[in-house]
């Protein structure tokens, strides 16, 4: 050990040698303890979470069928893939449910890089963030990364009332529709062409349930997410089923949809973003992310 790392001041070294006794016995524990704290300061990233042993995922909620239910009882894909990701990487899983801001750039912020001026977060990585260059650079705090899935825009409709398939939104005109409140799909279906289709259009709280609607034969049709079709879908019986998904393009939207992933803190170790890409790649590899989408009535879809 270098001679400077531990001198006494000039007053106790000229101190008589039981008082320098004394001084050291009262003045290593402030040492030690202060080499600790500053050894578990200097943990960052992957070596902190695995002194930890637990794995901090942020997650929406209210948001079907990725994330949703009580918080001590929370379903879903992302809640599956969360347990699945701590699992490869030998870490307990601590969720962090939240509810989501205005914009993305806030979940970011509270969630990811900073945290919430309540007092929680930020969480080691958050799921269900769009792999986007605009939010990318927007957003230099954090790392958004791993896709493991595409979410795409789809017309679901009812083929005893809509019998062909839509090509354009005016052959929408004249039937009921749903959709999901304050998404972009709401916005430009019911923004198309000055808001002709707006008086047609009944919004729900999800677009699980706006899908439903369908089903239950309230509407139409809906425009919703693939995932949110599929998902009530497949809570139908087969054998009563006549309905109908195709893709319908909208001004506004983006025309093949949007891959999600996940972020960290740009700041946190390079090995806590490779251990989540390897521990997601294991998942591809031995078909669990597949057996995770089917659970909950979903396409794998590529990224």
């Amino acid at each position: 050990m270098p001679s400077s790392f531990f001198s006494l001041p000039k007053r106790l070294s000229a101190a008589p040698a039981a008082g320098r006794r004394r001084a050291l016995a009262l003045l290593l524990p402030l040492l030690i303890g202060g080499s600790l704290a500053q050894a578990q300061t200097e943990l960052s990233g992957l070596d902190k979470i695995q002194a930890s042993g637990v794995l901090k995922v942020a997650v929406y909620k209210d948001n079907a069928p990725f994330s949703d239910g009580p918080a001590d009882a929370m379903t879903g894909l992302d809640i599956e893939l969360a347990t699945a990701l701590a699992r490869q990487m030998k870490l307990k899983l601590a969720l962090l449910p939240f509810d989501a801001g205005e914009r993305m750039n806030d979940d970011l912020r509270n969630m990811v890089w900073r945290g919430h001026y309540l007092g929680y977060g930020p969480a080691d990585v958050m799921l269900h963030v769009p792999v986007d260059k605009y939010l990318i650079n927007e957003n230099r705090q954090a790392l958004i990364f791993a896709p493991y899935m595409r979410q795409v825009q789809v017309l679901l409709r009812d083929t005893a009332v809509i019998p062909e398939a839509i090509r354009t939104p005016e052959d929408l005109k004249g039937v009921k529709l749903a959709a999901e409140r304050g998404t972009g799909s709401a916005g430009a279906l019911m923004g198309h062409q000055s808001g002709e289709l707006v008086s047609q259009v009944s919004l729900y709280n999800t677009g699980v349930q706006a899908a439903q609607a369908v089903l239950d034969g309230k509407v139409a049709a809906a425009y919703v997410m693939r995932s949110q079709a599929e998902n009530a879908l497949a809570q139908t019986p087969s054998e009563s089923r006549h309905w109908a998904m195709s893709e319908l393009p909208l001004t506004g939207l983006p025309p093949n949809g949007w891959p999600l992933g996940m972020a960290i803190k740009s700041g946190a170790s390079k090995d806590l973003g490779q251990a989540l890409e390897k521990a997601l790649q294991a998942l591809r590899d031995s078909g669990e992310l597949l057996a995770i989408f089917k659970h909950n009535g979903m396409t794998l879809t590529a990224p």
